[in-house]
């Protein structure tokens, strides 16, 4: 199995596809470096604020359903 030299002119469409593909590598590596700059620190910070907040929120609906389960009466079972 012969491979092709690297050094040889490459056909339009390889190029393209390589500058492609460079371009896509440079792309992620901006993005992963902007998501770590910016979006981890934020969520570190604000992360528990928004579980309390969810937690607070699911404790109001517990609640509510706590109370409609005491107003309505308990229904029979159905049989099979």
């Amino acid at each position: 199995m012969a491979f092709e030299d690297s050094t040889a002119p490459k056909r339009p469409w390889e190029q393209r596809l390589h500058e492609a593909g460079t371009r896509v590598e440079e792309d992620l590596r901006r993005f992963v470096t902007y998501f770590n700059e910016e979006i981890v620190p934020d969520v570190r910070r604000n992360g528990s604020a928004a579980l309390r907040s969810a937690a607070a929120e699911l404790n109001r609906l517990a609640q509510r359903m706590d109370d409609t389960a005491r107003k309505t009466p308990p229904q029979d079972e159905p049989k099979f």
